[in-house]
């Protein structure tokens, strides 16, 4: 038989008073002003009005609810994406490649945490998504953590704001979701903002933005342009490549070779840096019986784009037996000959390395003519190709490629004109900077290609006997940046 003591109150030996005391269905612990504990049908309160409620040393707590701040979860490095859960901090080691946070369906008070493991956020940003259609401060879409060392705090507040960032202010406005980036001479034309590089340099993205606001770049890549081929009747130099597309995002009005499908379409950046590399223009052809091509123009680069060089213009009838135009992104002109038929330059190819839609056109061949006048072919351009020489002058440049990308509108990458030997027309340089070529008599030298516009340089012509050199690329970014 289990023994039994039944009381209802306990009372101290040296005042009477109560240390444990049953009343009703409420009994009570402690005694006086010190009463710690109250136990009734429905709920325990620790502590009196005004005391304080403590662990002891080396005790933990739970099932006291959160106390603003997260449990890191260190012994869980996050290398891959993954779905976070409320109440948890994350360190996030992005050293094998960016990659997202989902963030868990959002209830008053939930709390999460991220931060950067090894500093490698700069390199490979973090992407933080929300869950279905809630929000992060206020704006629809993900945000890009993309500084070195970078963490961040949110918190879910309610539907109109979502989470809000508590501890990093580079993302504590809606403007998140939309592209935020420094690099080259920036304009704005309404929402959008415009980065134009005339030589190299870095389009550095602070924040990717997302689908909700912008998160793809319209861009507009030229590469150099090459020089007119030199020695009595040069051929013009070919344009650079001629890349562009256009964001789904984006109103502007752009050239015929505006990109809309493939993988240069609706080019999406993160929050990284990149190199920009504006392409070289293309040296004069000299006044030698040798190699006196002009010289092709170097690439311009932008992320995954790539506009070739133009191809230089071939050699005149001094030189042997390098009078074709050269290959590039636009083909260089050929040179003429007096020699007779069978030893004119052929245009050079363009579009070469061939890309959709192609970069830019073939060079224009030189004409052969035993006598006098011969005139050499122009280099092509982005959207024409050159034309061929001729008794009659020499064969104008193709033409370039108009785009309004930054507000108004500008041809770039037009071809080299051919220079001709003799009293004969020049080859005029094709709309988008290309240069003038020369001619014989009366003497005029050839011009040179327009900087920052991809133009060719124009052929020699008998006098001068001197192409001229190309025209710089230029790299032009365009996005959305605000609503």
């Amino acid at each position: 038989m289990t023994s039994k003591i039944k009381v209802d109150n306990i009372n101290k030996v040296s005042d009477d008073s109560n240390i444990i005391k049953k009343c009703g269905t409420t009994t009570t612990i402690g005694s006086g002003a010190s009463n710690p504990i109250v136990v009734d049908g429905s709920a325990i309160t620790l502590g009196r009005c005004g005391g304080t409620v403590a662990l002891a040393s080396g005790a933990t707590q739970t099932g006291f609810g959160r106390t603003g701040t997260v449990n890191w979860q260190t012994g869980s490095i996050k290398t891959g994406t993954f779905t976070a859960a409320n109440g948890e901090g994350y360190f996030c080691n992005t050293t094998g490649g960016a990659f997202t946070v989902n963030l868990p369906a959002g209830s008053a008070g939930n709390i999460v945490s991220v931060q950067d493991y090894n500093n490698t956020f700069d390199t490979n940003a973090l992407t933080i998504t929300p869950n279905g259609s809630e929000k992060i401060n206020g704006g629809l879409g993900s945000i890009g953590l993309g500084t070195e060392g970078e963490g961040l705090t949110l918190v879910y507040i309610d539907s109109t704001v979502g989470w809000r960032s508590i501890q990093d202010s580079d993302f504590a406005t809606a403007g998140s979701n939309y592209i935020a980036a420094t690099g080259g001479t920036e304009t704005t034309s309404g929402d959008f903002k415009i980065h134009t590089f005339t030589g190299p340099g870095s389009f550095v993205v602070s924040a990717g933005g997302s689908p909700a606001g912008s998160n793809t770049v319209s861009y507009v890549v030229v590469g150099g342009g090459a020089g007119g081929g030199g020695s009595e009747g040069g051929g013009g130099g070919g344009a650079g490549g001629y890349r562009e597309s256009k964001a789904s995002t984006d109103t502007y009005t752009a050239s015929p070779l505006n990109a809309t499908s493939g993988p240069g379409y609706n080019l999406p950046v993160t929050a990284t840096t990149f190199p920009i590399t504006v392409g070289g223009a293309g040296s004069a052809g000299p006044r030698n019986s040798g190699d006196n091509r002009g010289g092709c123009g170097t690439n311009s680069i932008f992320s995954t784009i790539t506009s070739a060089g133009g191809g230089g213009g071939g050699g005149g009838s001094d030189s042997s037996p390098h009078r074709p135009g050269n290959n590039g992104g636009s083909g260089g002109g050929g040179g003429e000959t007096r020699g007779g038929p069978g030893n004119q330059g052929t245009g050079g190819t363009g579009n070469t390395p061939p890309v959709s839609p192609a970069q830019g056109r073939n060079g224009g061949d030189g004409n052969a003519n035993a006598g006098n006048p011969a005139g050499a072919g122009g280099g092509g351009g982005a959207t024409c190709n050159g034309a061929g020489g001729n008794p009659s002058g020499g064969g104008g440049g193709g033409n370039g490629a108009t785009s309004e990308i930054n507000t108004s509108p500008v041809t770039r990458a037009g071809g080299g004109g051919g220079g001709v030997y003799g009293p004969a027309p020049i080859g005029a340089g094709g709309p988008g900077g290309g240069g003038d070529g020369g001619r014989g008599t009366p003497c005029s030298g050839a011009q040179g290609g327009t900087a920052n516009t991809g133009g060719g340089g124009g052929g020699a012509g008998q006098g001068p006997k001197c192409g001229a050199g190309g025209g710089s690329g230029i790299v032009i970014i365009r996005y959305k940046f605000q609503n």
